[in-house]
């Protein structure tokens, strides 16, 4: 089964974000049992150059790996499959007709992502034109980010593009735009799991990040099954810290 397949199946997959440009931190991750990995490109420092060596890292190592985008531009999305990327995180999605769009192009046809058999993703041309167009197709995963209040109110109509495999909620934004306090806020909860609810309505996986892992059986429980839950950084921090407090006492 395709990565694109376990995410549309609604398989239970957990993930870290990468937010350190290095190779050297991808080929670790990838050894560890995670399901995937997201080389975050919207808030952290990856040039085009540090997204091709990091997916090589992680193509190695067999770990599917998805990138953020810096935005929905097509030249974000054809980079980053071109350069071997199992799939695409559009931030700030807002409306069907976007959603259609940018799902449009990370796939090969009429209008859509443009050909070139030179590529990782295409085995350097060492791929048959119809092969590459066929694993394209079925692996390149499409996650689409609803943090926005325009992605709210048409959350109804963006779960229902097929060709969108997955709502992705960017909780922390979106706490931002409602004037919340915290993503605690009990509106906050409940726009997330509205689109929850809409992703279950539309057979639509939903995937999401949350700051306290405790958090994570509530939302599996309401339709969520795509978890990408701390980071690089964060292991390191905790790592460092938990160390210290073991030798020094906490």
């Amino acid at each position: 089964m395709s990565f694109r397949e376990r995410v549309r199946s609604g398989e239970l997959l957990v993930g870290t974000w990468i937010k350190t440009p290095s190779p050297m931190v991808c080929e670790v991750l990838g050894l560890t049992p995670l399901d995937l990995l997201c080389l975050d490109a919207e808030h952290s420092p990856f040039d085009r150059g540090d997204i091709d060596a990091c997916l090589a890292a992680t193509r190695a190592a067999q770990m599917p790996t998805l990138v953020r985008l810096p935005s929905a531009a097509d030249e974000h999305v054809l980079n980053a499959l071109d350069c071997g990327a199992t799939g695409v995180v559009i931030p700030h999605v807002t409306s069907a007709k976007m959603a259609a769009s940018v799902a449009k192009a990370a796939h090969f046809g009429a209008g859509g992502r443009g050909y070139a058999g030179s590529t990782r993703a295409a085995g350097y041309t060492s791929k048959p034109m119809a092969k590459h167009l066929a694993d394209s197709g079925a692996e390149s995963t499409v996650i689409v980010q609803i943090e926005d209040l325009e992605a709210l109110e048409a959350i109804e109509e963006i779960a229902a593009v097929d060709s969108v495999d997955c709502l992705f909620i960017g909780r922390i934004d979106l706490t931002v735009a409602m004037g919340a306090e915290s993503p605690a806020d009990e509106g906050v909860v409940a726009a997330v799991q509205r689109i929850c609810d809409a992703g279950r309505r539309a057979g639509r996986a939903v995937g999401m990040f949350v700051g306290d892992v405790d958090e994570v059986p509530r939302w599996i429980e309401a339709g969520a099954s795509l978890f990408l839950l701390a980071s690089d950084h964060g292991f390191i921090l905790q790592g460092a810290k938990q160390l210290a407090e073991k030798v020094k006492g906490g």
